[in-house]
Parts: C-alpha cells; sequence; structure tokens
C-alpha cells in the first residue's frame, strides 16, 4: 500500500515497573508467554505491511528488542530498528526518526497495542479521503479483576475505561474534536466555524485512541518542525491538526502557506464545501446545512485538511498493555475471551499445556490457563485463570489464581499467588502468600512470609500504586 509504518515501542515503561527493567524493556514483556511487541508485528504482517521502523528509547532495550526480531521476523519482515533517548514522548520520537521517512504516507502504531482490527482498513479509509490523518478509535475496554478473582471480591467490579472526548460529525467519519479524558471537567472549546460546517456533532466518550494513525507525511513532518514544543502525538499533534482543520496553517498540499488566518465566514463557506464533497449517501438533514452557500464562492486552496475517524466495531477486540492493571487484563482476555489472539490451539479444557509440561497427581488446570513448555508441577496444586511460563519449577500443595508467572520461577511447596505477577527468576520459598503483589525479576520471597498488594524488587520494595 505505499504506506511506511513506525512502531513506538517505548523502553524501560516507569508506569509497568518492576515489570520491566533493563534485561526485559516494555517490549519483551510477555503476554501469553509471546513478547506484547509480537502482536503488533503479526498484524501488521498480516496486512502486508512489512516495511517497518520500530523505535526504542534506550540503548540497552534498542540492543535486546533489535536482538529478539532479528531471530523472530528475519524472513517475514524488513525492519530498521531506531534507538532514540528515553522519554522524548511519542512525537519527540517520531521527530528523531523523520528523516528516515520517505513514503507519501505513515503508519504509527503504539508497540503495546494487542488488537485484531486490521491496520489495512484505517489505511484505506484514510487514503479514500484524502486525510491528513486517521485515527482508529475502538470501544474503551472493560478494566479489573475477574468476577472470581482479586481479594477485593465484589468491591472491585469491572468498569469501562474513560479515555478520551471525541467529537464526531453525524456520519462518524471525521473527527471534529480530540481532547484526553482528564479535560471532561473543564470547559472544552469547540471551533464555531466547525460546528457551522457540520450542522451538528456526537460526542462521545466511550472511545478509546487506540494509538494507531494514518498521517500524511509532508504534514506530519511540518508540524512537528513547526511546533518543537510538541512532545505527544494524542495530547499535542493530533488535537492542534483537529482544531486548525478549517483554518489550517499547514499546507495540506505541500505549498508553503501565509499565517493570516481566514475570517470566520470564509471557513465555514470552505467547510460546506469540504463536508458536502463527502457527503455522498449522508443523511438527508445534513445537506440542509450547505445549501446556503453564496453563488460565485470560492474555497482558498490549501486551506482545508481532513481529519477521519475509523471506529472499530463492537466485536473487535483492541487494547493497550499501559499499566499494571491492563497487563493483567490482556493477559487474561488472550488466553478466554480473546483467545484467537494468542496463536495457540486451546484443548477440549479450554487451556492451553504444552507437551512438554508436567503435572503431579491430583493436579488440575483450570480452563483459559496457560502452562508453557519445560515446567513441572507437584501433587496437589490448583491453577485457575493463569498464565505460567516456560521452565518454572512448582511443588506440591501450590494454588495459583488469577495471575501471571514469567519464565524460570521456583515455587516452593504450600504457597498461594493470587492477583499477582511473578516475574521471571523469582524464587518463592515454602508456605508464601502472595495477594494482588507484583515481584520483580530475580527476587526472593523468604519462607512463610504474606504480602498483599506490595511491590517487591531487588532495589526497592514499596507498596505498588
Amino acid at each position: 500500500m505505499d504506506f511506511q509504518v513506525v512502531v513506538l515501542a517505548g523502553g524501560a515503561s516507569k508506569e509497568l515497573s518492576p515489570l520491566v527493567s533493563n534485561e526485559v524493556p516494555k517490549a519483551l514483556l510477555p503476554v501469553a508467554n509471546r513478547p506484547v511487541l509480537s502482536y503488533v508485528l503479526d498484524l501488521l504482517e498480516s496486512s502486508n505491511l512489512k516495511d517497518l521502523i520500530i523505535v526504542v528509547e534506550g540503548s540497552d532495550a534498542a540492543l535486546r528488542v533489535g536482538g529478539w526480531i532479528s531471530s523472530a521476523y528475519h524472513d517475514r519482515l524488513r525492519v530498521q530498528v531506531a534507538q532514540v533517548p528515553e522519554d522524548v514522548g511519542t512525537a519527540g520520537a517520531l521527530r528523531l526518526v523523520a528523516n528516515r521517512l520517505t513514503a507519501s504516507d505513515i503508519l504509527v502504531v503504539s508497540g503495546d497495542l494487542i488488537s485484531d482490527v486490521p491496520p489495512g482498513a484505517v489505511a484505506a479509509i484514510h487514503r479514500r479521503h484524502d486525510a491528513v490523518v486517521t485515527s482508529l478509535l475502538c470501544t474503551s475496554p472493560i478494566s479489573g479483576p475477574s468476577e472470581t478473582g482479586s481479594s477485593g471480591g465484589k468491591d472491585k467490579m469491572k468498569k469501562q475505561g474513560r479515555y478520551n472526548i471525541i467529537g464526531l460529525d453525524p456520519t462518524r467519519q471525521f473527527l471534529l474534536l480530540a481532547a484526553a479524558g482528564t479535560d471532561v471537567e473543564k470547559d472544552i472549546r469547540v471551533q464555531r466555524s466547525i460546528l457551522r460546517a457540520v450542522g451538528q456533532m456526537e460526542i462521545r466518550a466511550d472511545l478509546m485512541d487506540a494509538h494507531l494513525y494514518a498521517f500524511k507525511r509532508n504534514v506530519l513532518q511540518e508540524v512537528l518542525d513547526k511546533k518543537d514544543t510538541f512532545q505527544s502525538i494524542r495530547q499535542d499533534v493530533l488535537p492542534y491538526l483537529v482544531k486548525s482543520q478549517l483554518r489550517s496553517e499547514i499546507s495540506a498540499n505541500g505549498a508553503p502557506l501565509s499565517k493570516d488566518g481566514l475570517n470566520e465566514n470564509m471557513a465555514s463557506q470552505n467547510g460546506q464545501a469540504w463536508l458536502s464533497q463527502q457527503r455522498i449517501g449522508a443523511p438527508s438533514c445534513f445537506h440542509e446545512a450547505y445549501a446556503s452557500v453564496p453563488n460565485g464562492s470560492t474555497a482558498e486552496p490549501g486551506r482545508i485538511h481532513k481529519c477521519c475517524a475509523y471506529i472499530a466495531s463492537k466485536d473487535k477486540y483492541c487494547a493497550r498493555l499501559n499499566s499494571i492493571q491492563a497487563y493483567c487484563d490482556i493477559n487474561r482476555d488472550v488466553i478466554g475471551e480473546a483467545s484467537h489472539l494468542s496463536g495457540y490451539s486451546f484443548s477440549a479444557q479450554n487451556n492451553i499445556i504444552l507437551p512438554s509440561a508436567q503435572l503431579g497427581s491430583k493436579t488440575t488446570v483450570g480452563p483459559q490457563c496457560m502452562l508453557d513448555e519445560g515446567s513441572h508441577l507437584g501433587d496437589k496444586c490448583s491453577v485457575k485463570r493463569s498464565v505460567i511460563g516456560r521452565h518454572c519449577r512448582i511443588g506440591s500443595n501450590v494454588k495459583i489464581v488469577n495471575s501471571i508467572v514469567m519464565n524460570h520461577v521456583t515455587i516452593e511447596d504450600g504457597c498461594l499467588v493470587q492477583g499477582s505477577i511473578i516475574c521471571s527468576n523469582v524464587y518463592l520459598q515454602e508456605r508464601v502468600v502472595l495477594k494482588d503483589c507484583q515481584v520483580g525479576a530475580g527476587f526472593v520471597v523468604t519462607s512463610g512470609s504474606e504480602y498483599k498488594a506490595e511491590s517487591l524488587s531487588k532495589k526497592e520494595k514499596s507498596p505498588s500504586h
């Protein structure tokens, strides 16, 4: 499709401490025992988008991610790994790789997106409307523990996240307002000219910006150059493009523009001409808004650009791994309701137990569980709604519920692990009780310890927030 793809894969994300570390950058965090980045790469490959720049923050992370990609995808994708400094922001990262962008359209996708929405569908809408940006919007995922899982019980009901305030035209193709969910308590300003052009606007607070965008390259580069303080695509670049649709300071056709603004009336007329061109098949009431365009008025060339939205259908899965809670939710979903994303085939018991895993006598592994290769469970163990990684050694009388256990973990007899995340090479001595905890890589939890809602790691021990 002549789209160049930029995957923003992050680095050692602070929000995901202690799960990420120098050894395990965010992109390689396992989801159902596969690096989270593999889900995006497989999705792009399935839309035949194979020319990728993967941007990684920090030199250690870039080396590790590059090494993994070259072994896992060497004959499948054309990948350049670009290293950028940490904490430059998504717009800052794009600015630093702008000299590598050559295609007329660029697809920018977050490396922490887990979805089955085809990127090719977003790219096609973008091309059809000749938009400067097209944003993928999905139904906000349901967050929170499973019905019977976490120790919070019924107090912790699943809740829908509030992500963005989105304004759409009546056909739901054009993006007229984009504001962060945190702005909902503030006054949100909408250009009168946009409202006048569209007649009415639908405001939605139930849609998530999935961090998958198609951009016109020349417009994107111009915004990044002109607005050198912009750090975030979602918070800076996208709202700027949306707000300036009818009185654009950027050149939608590549020709430089003067800075003088359009008057309100001209902007409205331009908007009417622009939108009325797009309204084939739109509701008849919509055309009335444009019936009064004065004779002989002409739209000023290059002054108008279009921002589009692709709204995924509700049966599609879409989530971002951007918090500890999201990490738990996504692992639960990928071995549960969204099991088609895992890439594994499930047994008649609706779980995944790899052939080289071993179970002791009277040990049960319930539905929506995964037990990876080389792991060994002792006698009388119980595993419910959990993911267990490779080469784990688990003793007898161990209960693991609603948890994620990564690779090479040792759990001695009589332990209870509930609602927790255990990173690789952790050692739980006998009779340890962990509820709603995160245990960083290589940590040793001593015999008989009990922890609730703690974050345990080698450097420090502090309550999780």
